[in-house]
């Protein structure tokens, strides 16, 4: 009898130290949520922009995933030329310093998509790049909508690689139509 009571109380203690530790949790992540929310409207100027360099990267991730080099050679023109026109004047001196170095690689390989229809191999070798300089980039201004970073295993002689997305769903762009569910979701960017 001595044992149940015993039992009983430690249970009773355990349920109430991990209730206790779940609200801390939930608490620290509401107050995290509530500053990031109050750090401030982003700019119009900057969303524009921001929105126009994403919609080409993903128009590029789409065509990649239906093994479509000429369509993502187009996606990679619209980069370049989202690049260009990109007014670095709505931004901070700080992101304007990071938001630079992250033009420049990512403006290079946008290129190289673009001058190698027939080659997709190479293509996607630069896309691998790029699709990390654009994941910097949302964390550096946002995206102003969700995306989800998603990982492929296996491309890269199994060192894998990542893509944003805007969907949920698996549609690899690295592999393409050859192994179209391959990888999973790493991070949801809000």
């Amino acid at each position: 009898m001595k044992i149940s009571i015993y039992s009983l109380a430690f249970s009773l203690l355990f349920l109430a130290a991990c209730s206790s530790s779940s609200n801390k949790n939930q608490n620290d992540i509401t107050s995290e949520a509530t500053v990031s929310k109050d750090a401030g409207p982003e700019s119009p100027v900057k969303t524009a922009a921001t929105t126009e360099l994403l919609n080409s990267y993903l128009k590029l991730k789409n065509a990649f995933t239906t093994d479509n080099d000429k369509e993502a050679a187009e996606a990679g023109n619209e980069m370049v030329a989202g690049f260009t026109s990109f007014d670095i004047e709505s931004l901070t001196p700080e992101q304007s310093k990071a938001y630079t170095d992250i033009k420049d690689d990512a403006k290079e390989h946008a290129e190289h998509i673009a001058a190698n229809v027939g080659n997709i191999k190479h293509q996607r070798e630069h896309f691998d790049i790029l699709s990390k300089d654009m994941y910097d980039l949302v964390k550096l201004l946002g995206a102003n909508r969700p995306l989800y970073v998603d990982q492929c295993p296996m491309y890269n002689d199994n060192k894998g690689a990542i893509w944003l997305t805007e969907v949920r769903e698996i549609k690899n762009p690295y592999l393409g139509k050859g192994m179209p569910t391959c990888g999973s979701v790493k991070e949801e960017l809000k």
